[in-house]
C-alpha cells in the first residue's frame, strides 16, 4: 500500500485505569500491508534496544548467528525474550483473533486486529531512545459497555549477543537457564551465575503493563498461540517457521487483567518488557523510566524522526519513488543506530578462541549493519553508510562509529593501525585482528570516510583526534600488506573467492582515494611530509592503473584482482571473475578541482555499459557476480557476454550494496538515464508491496535468481529485513549527484553542480545539512535554459555555482541573479560543466543554451 498518515495513535498518558486518550499525528508517513503477514519481519528499535517478530504482532524463532534465537526482544549486549503475546477474552492477537494490517512508520510500528464480539483492539509497538526498553500500547474499544479479560505470557531467553552456534565456546555452553518470578506486579526473569569463558553475570528482564494484574502465572512455557513450541533442530534443514531453538534455556510467565470499557471510547493500557545486563536493580530502573510516561515518549520519538526528516527534503516531480525511497532511506539510517556500554575488548579469531578481555571501552555508538543477525559495529558497511549519512544531515551517528572503529582497533590490534571489521555488542571482534588476512579495504577506507565527514562539516576537531590513527592506517598497509613492493596491497578485500590473486582491486581503489585524502587532510593540518608522502604515493599508483588493471578484450572491465596464488612469479597477472568489485574504480570519487572517478573516462563508461548488460544485471540491481563462460562445472547459469573463462562460477544474488554501487558509479560518469534503473531497484525492495518484505525497509538481499525472497524462506535462514548500507545508492545519487551538493567544508569550499535527469524538467532539495548550517537548491530546464538556485543558512564557505549541460549543448550566454558573468567550462567525467565564482547567501544561475 502507499504512504498514508498516521492515524489513531495513543497520544497521551494514562494516569489511571478509567483514563486513556487517543489522538493522531500529523504530517508522519507510514506504509502498510495487508497479505501473508505471518510471513513478514517486523522491526522497531532504539538505540539501546531492538524488538523484532512477524507483521501479525507474534515472534516466530529467527536468525542464524544463533540459530532462532537473532529475534525476539533485544538490549545489546544481551536478549531478553523470545517473545510477549496478548490475548483478549481468553483469544489471542494474531492467532485467533486476526491481524489484518501492519504499518510501519516512523520510529514506530502498528498492527490492526479483526473486531471480535463487539470489541476492537488496535496496537503500536516503539522504543523510547535511550532506554533499555520496549513499549507496546494496546488500544482497546468496545461498542457496548463492558470489561473484558486481557492476558499477556512472556517467554524470556536471556543470553548474550556472542558466542554463537557455531564458536568456541558455543552459544548452547553458555547461555544458562533463567529463572522466572513474580514481583510487584510484573513478571521478572533472570539468568546468574558463571557461563564458561564469560565468568559471572547478572541479566535481568522485567515486563509488565500500566495496569495492576489481577493474577499471575509461572511455568516453562507461556508463548501464547504458539504453545507448545515447534523447536528449530541445531543445524540441519530447518521448518519454515520455529517458536523456539535448540539453544533456548527460557521460562515463561503469564499476567492477567481486567479492563473496563466505556460504549465508543477508547481506552490505552502500556506494556513494557525492560532489562540489563547489570542486574535485576537497574532493570527495574529501566522499566520505571519507561512507563512513566509512554504515551510522551511515543510523541518524543516521532517528534525526533520528524526532526531527521526535515534534513534532505527533495522534491523530484520525474521520480517520486525515489523521492520517497529518500524519505525512507533517512528513517532506516536513523533506524539502525544502535550503542553498547562496558565492551570487554578481545579478538576471538573467528570464534576459534575466547581469551581474556585486552580491554574495556566504556561507550560505543554506531550504525548497526543489519537485522537481525548483524545489529553490531563492522568497519566496510559504515564507511559506505556513511555517504549517505551525511547526505541525509545524520552527522553524529558517523562520528560516534568512526570513533568506536578508531577505539577498539587502537585495543585489539596495539596501535598497529588496522582497522577492525566486525565487532559485537558484547566487544567480541570476530575478525580484523592484525594477525587476520584481511581488512586491507577497510583500513584504507577509514581515512576517506574521516575526511567524508570533516567535508561536510568543517569538524576540524575531529579531524586532529582521528589524524594519528588514519596516518597509521595507511602506513600499516604500505609496511604490512605489500610484500613484493609493487604498492598494490595485498590481502582480504569485500569479495574472497577461490582463484582470486592477492591484491585486489577494491582495495588498490581505495587505497588510492584514502592516500588523497590523506594528503588533503594533511595539508589542511600543515602536514607536508604525510601530504608529500601521500600525494606522491597515490599519483605513482593511479598513473599505473590503468595499465595494469584494465582487462583488455571483450571483457569490457576491469580485473578484481592480480597475482595469481598458484604461481607466485606471475608478474601481476590478471585476474577477471565478474565480480561487483569491478565497478569500484567507477563508483570511487578521488579529491580534486574537480572530483571525480578514478577510471578513465572512456574505460569507465565502456565498463558501466558491459556492466549494465543482462549478465550481470537483474530485475533489481547488479548480481555479486556475473555470468559467462567458467571453468566450474555447471557453475554459470546464464548469458555470456565476454569470453573470458573464469575460475568461479556465477552468484546471480543481489545485495543492496552491490546496487548502490553501480547506482553510484553511473552518477559519477553522468550516466543520470541509466542510473535510475539501479535506484529503481533498491527503492522498489524498500518500498514497493510487490517486492517488499517489511514495509519501508531495505534489505540487505534483493530477491534475485540465485536468491529466494525472504518472505519464501525460513525465518532461520533470511538475509537482513533492514541492512544500512543500500541507503547508500538512494541519498548519495540524488543529494551529490542529480542536487550537485559537493561540500568542502574543511577547507572552507562549496560547490553546487547540478545534473538534471534525462526527461526531468525540475528537482529540488532544502534544508540539506552542512556544518552548523544548510542549503537549499533548486534545478529547472529545459532545452533552452538551466536555471539553479541556491539558497546558503549559516554555512560560511566559498561558493561555486554551475550545472552539467546537457549532451550536445553549447552555452550561449550565463547569468548571475540576472547579470552576465564570466564562467569556467570545465570536463569532467560527467560531461562539460559550467562554473561560476559566486558571493552572497542567495544566488539564482541562468545558463542558456544553444
Amino acid at each position: 500500500m502507499t504512504a498514508t498518515l498516521v492515524a489513531a495513535l495513543p497520544a497521551t498518558a494514562e494516569p489511571s485505569p478509567d483514563d486513556s486518550a487517543v489522538a493522531g499525528f500529523t504530517g508522519v508517513s507510514e506504509v502498510s500491508e495487508t497479505s501473508r503477514l505471518a510471513d513478514r519481519r517486523s522491526l522497531v528499535t532504539g538505540d539501546r534496544f531492538i524488538a523484532m517478530g512477524d507483521a501479525t504482532g507474534r515472534f516466530p524463532a529467527g536468525g542464524w548467528h544463533v540459530r532462532g534465537e537473532m529475534a525476539g526482544f533485544w538490549t545489546p549486549p544481551v536478549k531478553l525474550l523470545d517473545g510477549m503475546w496478548f490475548a483478549v477474552d481468553g483469544a489471542w492477537l494474531g492467532s485467533d483473533i486476526a491481524t489484518t494490517r501492519y504499518t510501519n512508520g516512523w520510529g514506530y510500528q502498528r498492527f490492526a486486529y479483526q473486531p471480535r464480539a463487539g470489541v476492537r483492539v488496535d496496537r503500536v509497538d516503539f522504543v523510547p531512545d535511550g532506554r533499555r526498553a520496549a513499549v507496546i500500547g494496546l488500544v482497546l474499544r468496545s461498542d457496548s459497555a463492558r470489561t473484558v479479560r486481557l492476558a499477556l505470557d512472556a517467554h524470556s531467553e536471556l543470553m548474550p549477543a556472542y558466542p554463537w552456534g557455531w564458536t568456541t565456546p558455543g552459544a548452547g555452553a553458555v547461555n544458562l537457564p533463567d529463572t522466572g518470578g513474580f514481583a510487584d506486579g510484573t513478571l521478572v526473569f533472570r539468568e546468574t551465575g558463571s557461563s564458561p569463558g564469560l565468568g559471572a553475570h547478572d541479566w535481568a528482564a522485567v515486563v509488565g503493563a500500566s495496569l495492576p494484574p489481577t493474577g499471575h502465572a509461572l511455568g516453562a512455557g507461556h508463548r501464547g498461540p504458539q504453545e507448545p513450541p515447534v523447536v528449530c533442530p541445531a543445524d540441519g534443514t530447518t521448518p519454515f517457521r520455529c517458536d523456539d531453538s535448540a539453544t533456548g534455556q527460557g521460562t515463561g510467565g503469564r499476567l492477567d487483567y481486567q479492563v473496563r470499557l466505556d460504549a465508543g471510547r477508547a481506552r490505552t493500557v502500556w506494556f513494557t518488557v525492560a532489562g540489563s545486563d547489570e542486574g535485576l536493580t537497574a532493570a527495574r530502573a529501566e522499566f520505571r523510566s519507561a512507563m512513566r510516561d509512554p504515551a510522551r515518549d511515543l510523541r518524543s520519538k516521532v517528534e525526533g524522526r520528524r526532526g531527521l526528516a526535515g534534513h534532505t527534503v527533495v522534491d523530484l516531480p520525474g521520480d517520486r519513488l525515489l523521492q520517497r525511497s529518500v524519505e525512507w532511506s533517512k528513517q532506516n539510517l536513523a533506524d539502525s543506530v544502535q550503542e553498547a556500554r562496558g565492551l570487554d575488548l578481545r579478538d576471538v579469531d573467528e570464534g576459534r578462541a575466547y581469551p581474556a578481555a585486552k580491554g574495556t571501552l566504556d561507550r560505543a555508538r554506531w550504525f548497526g549493519a543489519g537485522f537481525p543477525d548483524y545489529p553490531w559495529l563492522f568497519a566496510t558497511d559504515g564507511e559506505y553508510t556513511g555517504f549517505a549519512a551525511v547526505a541525509a544531515g545524520q552527522f553524529e551517528p558517523l562520528k560516534a562509529h568512526l570513533r568506536a572503529l578508531r577505539d577498539i582497533s587502537e585495543v585489539v590490534n596495539d596501535r598497529s593501525g588496522k582497522v577492525v571489521h566486525e565487532v559485537v555488542s558484547t566487544g567480541d571482534v570476530y575478525f580484523g585482528a592484525n594477525d587476520d588476512a584481511g581488512n586491507t579495504d577497510e583500513t584504507v577506507k577509514f581515512p576517506s570516510a574521516v575526511a567524508l565527514y570533516w567535508r561536510w562539516t568543517g569538524d576540524d576537531a575531529f579531524r586532529d583526534e582521528m589524524y594519528d590513527f588514519m596516518v597509521r592506517n595507511l602506513r600499516h598497509v604500505e609496511a604490512r600488506l605489500d610484500a613484493d613492493g609493487d604498492g598494490w596491497p595485498e590481502g582480504l578485500g569485500n569479495v574472497e573467492r577461490a582463484g582470486m590473486g592477492a591484491e585486489k582491486l577494491d582495495s588498490t581503489v581505495y587505497l588510492i582515494r584514502g592516500l588523497l585524502d590523506l594528503a588533503d587532510l594533511a595539508a589542511s593540518k600543515g602536514d607536508r611530509g604525510t601530504a608529500q608522502w601521500a600525494g606522491d604515493k597515490a599519483g605513482a599508483l593511479r598513473a599505473a592503473f590503468e595499465a595494469q588493471w584494465w582487462t583488455g578484450g571483450d571483457a569490457n572491465n576491469y580485473a578484481e584482482s592480480i597475482d595469481d596464488p598458484a604461481n607466485p612469479a606471475n608478474d601481476n597477472t590478471r585476474i577477471f571473475q565478474r565480480h561487483w568489485t569491478g565497478v569500484t574504480p567507477m563508483e570511487v570519487e578521488l579529491p580534486g578541482r574537480p572530483a571525480g572517478p578514478l577510471a578513465a573516462t572512456g574505460n569507465g563508461n565502456t565498463a558501466l555499459a558491459q556492466r549494465e548488460r543482462e549478465c550481470f544485471t537483474g530485475a533489481f540491481g547488479l548480481f555479486h557476480t556475473g555470468t559467462g563462460p567458467t571453468s566450474v562445472p555447471a557453475g554459470n547459469p546464464g548469458p555470456s557476454c565476454d569470453s573470458v573463462v573464469s575460475s568461479v562460477g556465477s552468484e546471480r544474488s543481489i545485495f543492496s550494496l552491490n546496487t548502490a554501487v553501480m547506482a553510484v558509479a553511473e552518477g559519477n560518469y553522468g550516466r543520470l538515464a541509466q542510473q535510475r534503473r539501479y535506484t529503481t531497484g533498491n527503492a522498489r525492495i524498500q518500498l514497493d508491496p510487490a517486492v517488499w518484505e517489511t514495509p519501508g525497509a531495505m534489505p540487505e538481499i534483493a530477491p534475485s535468481p540465485d536468491f529466494l525472497a525472504n518472505i519464501d524462506r525460513p525465518f532461520t535462514d533470511r538475509s537482513m529485513s533492514l541492512q544500512a548500507w543500500g541507503a547508500y545508492g538512494i541519498l548519495w545519487p540524488v543529494v551529490h549527484q542529480q542536487l550537485g551538493v559537493a561540500p568542502d567544508l574543511g577547507n572552507g569550499r562549496l560547490a553546487v553542480v547540478p545534473q538534471l535527469p534525462p526527461g526531468q524538467r525540475e528537482i529540488a532539495g532544502r534544508s540539506i545539512r552542512l556544518g552548523g548550517g544548510a542549503v537549499d537548491v533548486s534545478v529547472s530546464g529545459g532545452d533552452a535554459r538551466l536555471r539553479v538556485g541556491v539558497r546558503l543558512d549559516r554555512v560560511r564557505a566559498g561558493l561555486t555555482v554551475g550545472a552539467v549541460l546537457p549532451a550536445g549543448k553549447a552555452v550561449a550566454s550565463v547569468t548571475l541573479d540576472g547579470r552576465r558573468v564570466p564562467f569556467t567550462l570545465v570536463d569532467t567525467a560527467r560531461g562539460k560543466e559550467v562554473h561560476v565564482s559566486a558571493g552572497g547567501r542567495s544566488v539564482t544561475l541562468e545558463v542558456n543554451l544553444r
